[in-house]
């Protein structure tokens, strides 16, 4: 207030209305910034807080009303409580497509407000596998190489995030075990179709592993699955039994 008030006095001192009216539009529009900034902030910790505590839905009322946020770190985890939200059992099939397509898109917001987030760039590569699901296996298979470089992007970024590692290996999983009919899909959609392999598969789970262990029961799930195809069942009963040991905390983790 004082502040404000030396601004104003200075104004009309120097006898100029428009300088004047500028200096506490300029003052106010300041405070507005350094409160806004700080918002951001408060919302983070708390979107965080409740995510860590499971609270899917609430972590999703409170980042919804931030929909139209021009942060990137608000955008990728409101895509993130939307496809959580999605994942929900309780959730019915149309809000399930709805959301979905909403994860998308705030997921695409945060990539166009920050190019350089890792997290946005993750968040964008699943969210866009996941509408896939809603568009059939050719479209599916046509964002194939797109979502696996947004994956790779986001690993470049931040080489020490173990989901984004693992998503690479399901990326790779995925094509090993490919069937026939969608590989002759992906024959006519790519000059060179993406291929790969369950040893390349497994480098990623265990790469994933070493950067932070246990630290996704899905990842424990998929090694033992990628050591059951290559017929290594002493190898996979070590960590199918870890994937069936892990605290289940989430829906994913009890389907797991």
């Amino acid at each position: 207030t004082q502040v404000l008030r030396k601004g104003l006095q200075r104004g009309v001192v120097l006898s100029t209305g428009s300088f004047l009216v500028y200096e506490a539009h300029k003052l106010i529009s300041g405070f507005a910034e350094v409160h806004a900034s700080f918002k951001v902030e408060d919302v983070i910790e708390q979107a965080d807080y409740l995510y860590g505590s499971g609270e899917t839905e609430k972590l999703y009322r409170l980042l919804v009303q931030h929909k139209n946020s021009d942060d990137a770190e608000l955008l990728w985890r409101l895509a993130r409580s939307s496809r959580d939200l999605a994942q929900l059992g309780s959730t019915s099939a149309e809000e399930k497509r709805q959301l979905t397509y909403d994860s998308l898109e705030y997921a695409k917001k945060a990539l166009e407000k920050n190019e350089s987030n890792f997290a946005a760039h993750k968040w964008y590569g699943i969210c866009l596998s996941d509408v896939g699901d809603y568009e059939g296996i050719k479209t599916k298979i046509g964002n194939a190489i797109i979502i696996k470089e947004h994956f790779q992007r986001a690993v470049e970024l931040n080489p020490k995030d173990a989901t984004t590692i693992h998503l690479i290996g399901v990326w790779c999983y995925s094509f090993a075990e490919m069937p026939w009919y969608q590989r002759k899909i992906a024959a006519t959609l790519f000059a060179t179709p993406p291929t790969s392999t369950f040893q390349e598969a497994l480098r990623y789970f265990h790469m994933a592993e070493e950067a932070d262990p246990n630290f996704y029961s899905k990842n424990l799930l998929f090694l033992g699955k990628t050591y059951l195809k290559l017929n290594n069942k002493k190898m996979a009963l070590l960590w199918l039994s870890k994937a069936k040991e892990y605290p289940a905390q989430t829906e994913e983790d009890k389907q797991v």
